[in-house]
């Protein structure tokens, strides 16, 4: 299976999978962007996206930008900082970024913003390129 056909299955970005969240993302001054609007399927509380989803996606940004460079990484480490409540049904953006790079691995951060710029949670991670993908 081709290495693009193979990650359409992405919870976070693939096309394929009917119960991902299909983010799309562009680059933008060194810096990875995606938009998303959380729906009722993805709260925990009435009103607020789940911690879990509100992860994966600073997961899947501070991930895939190393990704799109050319190289294979998997997250090592993750730390997630909630600061408040995350509403559904608005717009948000999710923005990440290198902030350090030693050998094979690299170090990231990421935040996560309504559309007024207010800052619901924010993350770092450490991912570890783990060379050439298996067929």
């Amino acid at each position: 299976m081709e290495s693009e056909e193979r990650n359409q299955w992405c919870f976070g970005c693939g096309r394929h999978n009917p119960i991902g969240l299909k983010l799309e993302f562009r680059e933008q001054n060194d810096k990875y962007i995606a938009n998303f609007v959380a729906g009722p399927e993805h709260q925990s509380y009435d009103g607020i996206v789940h911690g879990g989803i509100i992860s994966t996606l600073l997961d899947e940004i501070m991930a895939r930008y190393p990704y799109v460079k050319g190289l294979n990484t998997v997250t090592a480490r993750l730390e997630v900082r909630f600061r408040q409540p995350t509403p559904i049904g608005q717009e948000l953006t999710v923005t990440g970024w290198v902030t350090n790079q030693r050998g094979k691995m690299l170090e990231l951060a990421a935040t996560l913003a309504l559309a007024d710029g207010t800052i619901t949670a924010e993350g770092k991670a450490t991912v570890i390129d783990v060379g050439e993908v298996r067929g």
